[in-house]
């Protein structure tokens, strides 16, 4: 009995020394995972580099901002075409507005210069 409870303790204590020169199996998940979160943060810097010189070019001065203002209000021929042909199948003025991604108050100007410049 005595015999078994010293192999026992014996073979305990080995297994215990092995356990220290065993290889942990998280430390390159950690590894991992360090990278990956490292990699994430200098893109999203970056990116946020870029968005703020993109900021910048477009607001230079009030001149650029406001021209560009002024041609996002302007109506492209494609679509005023494409209200007009619209109105031409007897469509709707809110399923036009819908379906040309316009203002109702938009489609109703576009019809109207249609229609005086027919006269």
């Amino acid at each position: 009995m005595g015999i078994i409870i010293i192999l026992l303790l014996g073979f305990s204590l080995l297994l215990f020394l092995v356990s220290f020169f065993q290889k942990d199996p998280y430390t390159e998940l950690k590894d991992e995972v360090d990278q990956l979160t490292l990699q994430h943060v200098q893109e999203l810097y970056q990116m946020k580099q870029r968005l703020r010189i993109l900021e910048e070019e477009l607001l230079v001065s009030d001149d650029h901002f406001t021209s560009f203002t002024k041609t996002s209000n302007e109506i492209h021929e494609i679509i005023k075409n494409q209200v007009l042909a619209l109105a031409q199948q007897g469509k709707p003025i809110e399923q036009i507005a819908s379906q040309s991604s316009l203002a109702i108050d938009d489609v109703y100007r576009i019809l109207k210069q249609n229609s005086e410049s027919r006269i």
